[in-house]
Order: C-alpha cells, then sequence, then structure tokens
C-alpha cells in the first residue's frame, strides 16, 4: 500500500524510481518526504528509526530520528515505545528500512511506513539532515561509491 502518489511519477519515471521498485517488496507502506514534512510541520506524534549502520548515522541524519540499526535490531530494543503511534523508518534508499518495518509490523506494531528512497531522495529534495552533534550539514553516507550515484544533491561520504 502506498501512502501518496505524486503527479510527477505519473509522467515519467527517474532510473532512481527504477531502482527502487526493483529493491521494495512494498511490504511496508510507503511515505514520500512531503508528507513526512507534512507530519514534522504539523507536530504529529510519530517515531522516527534510522535503520543505517552507526558509522551512516554518524555523519547525517534526520532531526530526532533514533538509530535502530539493521542486522543489530531486537524488538526489544522497541521497548517503551507505544505500538499504536506511527512509526517512521528510513535508510539509504529504503531498502533496509523495509526488512526492519516487517519486523516491525511482525511484532505488533499497527502503524509502520517507510520513507520512499530514504535519507538519499530526502536530501535530494533538498530537506535538512543533521550531523551527530544534531547540527545541519551537507554531508550523507552513501555506503559505497556505487551507491554514491543515488545522492544528486549533497556531499558524498563512504
Amino acid at each position: 500500500m502506498v501512502l501518496w502518489l505524486a503527479a510527477s511519477a505519473l509522467v515519467a519515471q527517474t532510473d532512481f524510481d527504477r531502482k527502487l521498485e526493483s529493491l521494495y517488496r512494498y511490504s511496508v507502506p510507503l511515505i514520500s518526504p512531503s508528507t513526512l514534512q507534512g507530519w514534522i510541520d504539523s507536530g504529529k506524534k510519530f517515531v522516527l528509526l534510522d535503520t543505517r549502520s552507526h558509522e551512516e548515522f554518524s555523519v547525517s541524519h534526520l532531526k530526532d530520528a533514533k538509530l535502530l540499526e539493521f542486522g543489530k535490531m531486537r524488538i526489544a530494543d522497541m521497548k517503551g515505545f507505544d505500538r499504536g503511534v506511527p512509526v517512521v523508518v528510513y535508510c539509504s534508499v529504503g531498502y533496509r528500512s523495509e526488512r526492519v518495518g516487517e519486523q516491525l509490523q511482525k511484532a505488533g506494531y499497527t502503524t509502520v511506513v517507510n520513507l520512499y528512497g530514504g535519507i538519499f531522495q530526502w536530501k535530494n529534495e533538498g530537506r535538512v539532515v543533521v550531523n551527530f552533534n544534531n547540527k545541519p550539514t551537507d554531508s550523507v553516507h552513501t555506503f559505497n561509491k556505487s551507491w554514491a550515484r543515488w545522492l544528486t544533491n549533497g556531499t558524498k561520504v563512504y
């Protein structure tokens, strides 16, 4: 289930969109960066989880995100989070976060959404990311040179 449909997606699909289609199972509903920005701006209550590695997170992340590393995650790490509050998961492009979202759904979290295009799409649209000191930065950890091609707006770190 997709929570949004951009008019531009009906007209032309980018290479990045095609790449995402090849990666996603569509097992976790998607949320667009603009819809997430609306949630943030409106003060909507939700949990924001970055599912990348500590190294990636320390370079930059979305403001107020909590780190829940893919591959190291345990449902026990979610203790204290209300299962009825929406959970937004993201990673670099949305693959790892979709896997984490699937685990959260199985654990009974009722509203889990995956950020379409991950932090790459967020930054490609000119949105703010912060560093480990919670200061705005232009840098994004792109995992490696191969994945760096999908970040078109920002300083690539790998």
